[in-house]
């Protein structure tokens, strides 16, 4: 098979998701042109240069409607004669969109994709499309659906964290993200987002809140402790399903979770054919790729199950693994993945992760990746696994090789 090689990866700051954040004036397809545009100029990427474009979005409606990723195309500077086609698996669309470009390449349907993916959250915010998961009777209640909130504070209960375990990673990823700023350690791959004029809006991830303690963590009260135990009480849900669960220990608040944000980020991929006519030299070699389903109600357990499929499947073990990044779509989420595989936290999201910088839904996966090949690089590593969790039950998990 054909190999599948990382050549670039880029991605834009990542922007408060709200009204007031910096990139609320700038849709989702200018944003996902900045990181395409970059993609092309730092590569000359010229003509049909790629097979097509795979762009993640989760919440595709209004003006992230629409083949969001061919009205990409067309806002960049991209030749019109290469497609786009959208794609959404949730949380992970942004890495699906890596996986799918690379199993194309390895089936030699193509010498090259542009993959990522984009979400202006502040824009079109989170649940606008309506997903029949969440809001059909007849599919909700058949399946126990409880909102993510509920299923990370499950996860906790049923694993045995505390609210002080959550609050201190989440403390942890912030120092964490602050360090990799002040080092300077994102410098090549951000993208800054400009005007129209050229002067810059956005050239940091503004979410970021680097004075976060202990005793600032918690003030806060549990985000989802109300529509657990109150009004609509998916508590009562939850227990449904999980019976030996005396009541749900709600420990996860906006921070220790991850946040709400604007962003996006695009790799390129290809194989050695293309390297070569193009005058470029791969970075890693996407080794393996993998995607499962989980139980749907608890839901954000993916990631390990999906790790458990990706190392079995390639004849690995978990100590073949350099370094890890598991979206902190919620602190709960990455401490059971820790706790699965019996992982130090030294390997695992070394510069911050989603609770410090934000979790721009379609773009996370392609960042995290991203994030992922340049701490190989900065720290000579060689190996690293990227997964993520994924809403209605869902992991998804790519392994890298630098070369």
């Amino acid at each position: 098979m054909t190999e599948a090689y990382i050549y670039d990866a880029v991605r834009t700051p990542r922007g408060k998701g709200r009204k007031d954040g910096s990139l609320h004036e700038v849709t989702a397809a200018r944003l996902s042109a900045v990181a395409l545009n970059a993609l092309k100029d730092r590569n000359n990427l010229e003509g049909h240069a790629v097979e097509d474009v795979i762009w993640g979005n989760v919440t595709q409606v209004g003006e992230q409607g629409a083949c969001l990723a061919r009205t990409a195309v067309l806002a960049s500077d991209l030749d019109e004669s290469i497609p786009g086609v959208s794609i959404n698996r949730f949380c992970a669309s942004g890495l699906e969109a890596v996986n799918m470009a690379a199993n194309q390449v390895r089936g030699r349907a193509g010498h090259a994709y542009i993959a990522g993916g984009v979400e202006s959250m502040s824009r079109v915010p989170m649940g606008m499309d309506g997903g029949a998961i969440a809001v059909d009777p007849a599919i909700a209640i058949e399946n126990y659906f409880v909102p993510q909130g509920i299923s990370a504070d499950i996860i906790a209960t049923e694993y045995g964290f505390s609210r002080d375990d959550a609050d201190a990673m989440a403390m942890e990823s912030q120092r964490r993200a602050k360090a990799a700023w002040d080092d300077n350690r994102f410098a090549g791959s951000i993208v800054p987002v400009r005007d129209i004029n050229g002067l810059t809006i956005l050239d940091h991830d503004e979410y970021m809140r680097p004075g976060t303690d202990m005793q600032s963590l918690g003030g806060l009260n549990p985000a989802f402790q109300m529509m657990g135990e109150q009004m609509p009480g998916f508590d009562k849900i939850a227990m449904l399903k999980y019976p030996h669960l005396e009541r749900i220990n709600h420990i996860h608040h906006a921070g220790n979770s991850s946040g709400i944000v604007d962003g996006a980020a695009a790799v390129l991929i290809g194989d050695k054919e293309f390297g070569e006519a193009m005058g470029l030299k791969p970075r890693a070699r996407i080794k393996a790729t993998a995607k499962i389903g989980t139980d749907p109600t608890i839901m954000l357990t993916g990631p390990v199950p999906v790790t458990e499929k990706i190392l079995r499947d390639n004849g690995m073990a978990i100590g073949d693994i350099d370094l890890f990044e598991v979206n902190e779509a919620f602190a709960s989420v990455v401490m059971r993945f820790e706790q699965a595989f019996g992982v130090d936290h030294d390997k695992v999201n070394v510069n911050g992760g989603s609770i410090a910088m934000g979790h721009p839904l379609g773009a996370t996966g392609a960042m995290i990746l991203g994030a992922l090949l340049d701490e190989l690089e900065r720290s000579d590593c060689e190996t690293g696994l990227a997964t993520l969790c994924i809403g209605s039950g869902m992991g998804a998990a790519t392994i890298i090789e630098r070369v």
